[in-house]
């Protein structure tokens, strides 16, 4: 657990740290694999709590819908189609699940 709290804390020194800025062109991917990554996240987390975490499930998941997030909205630009808001909305909503349940875990301590 302190490894991941400690990865955090670099993390987020480093995105201070080191000044980044992304092309708007590239905004729509990014915000949709963002969202893709936090669910995986936040589906690892639920997992574990629930004792059922599995390594290569949770890497496996999070490069797959963080690409298949980037290619569903690449492929809604080349439509003219604005095909990123349903992963967006999909996304949000696993991820207020997957919230949903964590807090009764935790709750239920």
């Amino acid at each position: 657990m302190w490894l991941a709290v400690v990865g955090l804390m670099i993390g987020i020194v480093l995105g201070l740290l080191i000044p980044l800025g992304v092309p708007i062109a590239y905004s729509k991917y990014l915000s949709v694999a963002l969202l893709a990554a936090l669910d995986s996240v936040f589906g690892g987390v639920r997992a574990n709590m629930e004792n059922n975490y599995d390594n290569v499930i949770f890497i496996t998941g999070f490069f797959s819908n963080t690409l298949l997030a980037g290619i569903l909205a690449w492929i809604g630009e080349r439509m003219g189609v604005e095909l990123y808001t349903a992963a967006i909305f999909v996304f949000g909503v696993r991820i207020f699940q997957n919230l949903a349940i964590i807090r009764r875990h935790l709750l239920k301590r």
